[in-house]
């Protein structure tokens, strides 16, 4: 666990120092986008802080490859040489896309074949443990049409909820913790070594969010862009590949005892099946509604909107970082509600758990104006905001607030979005974008 954690410190040290510098450079190369109508940040703000995070991956994986436990990942398996592969040319083809904007089709292209580079070197699922009828082995082209899917899914899916300051860092962070957790659990207490790649990715991609995120926290003074958002959704999907398609699961030998405890007992067994979908399961439901949505109006699945989750709660009220804070609620709902039930799936108190924390969610939703007051005797150490006291200029400044975070020049202008404001299809980034949506100079109403 110690060299797990050193080398997530020493990921994240690494990302959070170049990240300044990379944002000067991005200022230079003019990697700036001007404000769109569907944006919420009020200011250019400088992206290809994928670069910082890149670089990161990289010495995170140098650290790895000389600890003595973790260097035997790199004996033992191809799979860390396959990730910093298939990671080099979707970030280079991220990279590409922030400073000069290319074709939606050569970015899908990119994605499949870093995928196939990945699957080349040996990272590919080769079995899948199906309920009631037990471990299937695929062909060589079942797996590798099974992992590229998974990799280009993860990717969009990542890429869609890049929308508000922090967001898709802090929900890939929580989610990482989560595989993290789960594939430590694999490797350790059940000794299979094979798990050891996907802890360490999961350990790495946590370090790359989290030494990122304080230049990204709202208001950001940087946006990872898609040479970042398309980096960590391949980290993301490669840690689930991994896991779920070279863990056998036949040497966890949970098959002993009567059936009902088998059936209790195999659960461990399931979840790489539904891991991979829970820590995306806030990003994948976005990604299908965009499509239903842009598709039953006539328009392209890739067309940019201000439909997404995180756009919605922004229009019924929430600040920028209430609804960030919500989205991280979510994800970690989600992600380790999966990974408790895993632990243990006989205990009623985990499920009534996850029902109480939904319930709690959902007033926050149904709250979003909601401002809690601090007790008199303590405003003094309280932010303005929460103090009673102020009068009608403080009640007047938390009532503009919303209108200048879609970028108003002042209260007259709400925060909803003018119906006949032109919005340019497919302009992929930091705000609410598709990793393979096209930025072609097509104008589409909303």
């Amino acid at each position: 666990m110690r060299e797990y954690l050193l080398t997530l410190c020493i990921t994240a040290a690494v990302t959070y120092l170049l990240t300044g510098p990379v944002r000067k450079f991005a200022i230079v190369a003019g990697a700036m986008p001007e404000i769109r109508a569907r944006d919420v940040h009020r200011e250019p703000t400088p992206r290809l802080g994928g670069i910082a995070m890149f670089f990161g991956l990289c010495a995170g994986l140098l650290v790895a490859d000389h600890l003595t436990n973790l260097n035997e990942v790199f004996e033992k398996s191809n799979e860390p040489r396959a990730l910093l592969s298939g990671a080099a040319l979707i970030w280079l083809i991220g990279v590409l896309d922030d400073k000069f904007e290319i074709d939606a089709l050569i970015k899908l292209g990119g994605q499949m074949i870093a995928a196939g580079v990945m699957v080349m070197q040996g990272l590919t699922i080769l079995w899948l443990p199906v309920p009631l009828v037990g471990t299937v082995a695929l062909t060589q082209w079942q797996g590798t049409l099974l992992t590229v899917a998974l990799v280009v899914i993860t990717i969009n899916a990542v890429n869609f909820v890049d929308g508000l300051d922090g967001l898709a860092a802090g929900m890939v962070c929580i989610a990482s913790a989560a595989f993290f957790m789960y594939a430590y659990r694999i490797w350790y207490s059940y000794g299979i070594e094979a798990a050891a790649p996907a802890t360490l990715f999961a350990a790495i991609l946590m370090g790359m969010c989290l030494g990122f995120l304080p230049h990204n926290m709202h208001p950001a003074r940087i946006f990872m862009g898609d040479s970042g958002s398309m980096l960590i959704g391949l980290v993301l999907a490669a840690g689930a590949i991994s896991v779920t398609g070279q863990v056998d699961p036949d040497i966890m030998r949970l098959f002993s005892g009567s059936e009902r405890n088998a059936v209790h007992q195999m659960v461990p067994v399931y979840i790489p099946l539904l891991m991979p979908l829970t820590i995306i399961a806030i990003p994948a439901a976005d990604l299908i509604l965009a499509i239903v949505r842009r598709t039953w109006r006539g328009q392209s699945p890739f067309a940019a909107d201000r439909g997404h989750l995180h756009h919605r709660l922004l229009e019924i009220g929430h600040s920028h970082s209430r609804a960030v804070l919500i989205m991280y609620f979510w994800s970690a709902l989600i992600a380790f509600g999966a990974l408790t039930y895993s632990v243990n799936a006989a205990s009623m108190w985990i499920v009534l758990g996850v029902v109480i924390l939904s319930a709690i969610g959902l007033a926050l939703l149904l709250l979003p104006r909601f401002r809690p007051r601090t007790p008199r005797w303590a405003e003094a150490f309280v932010p303005p905001r929460y103090r009673r006291r102020g009068g009608l200029a403080a009640e007047a400044q938390e009532t503009e607030a919303p209108a200048g975070q879609y970028g108003s020049t002042g209260p007259e202008q709400p925060a909803a979005v003018d119906a006949q404001s032109p919005v340019t299809v497919g302009v992929s980034g930091a705000n609410g974008a598709t990793a393979i949506g096209g930025r072609g100079s097509s104008k589409v109403r909303i």
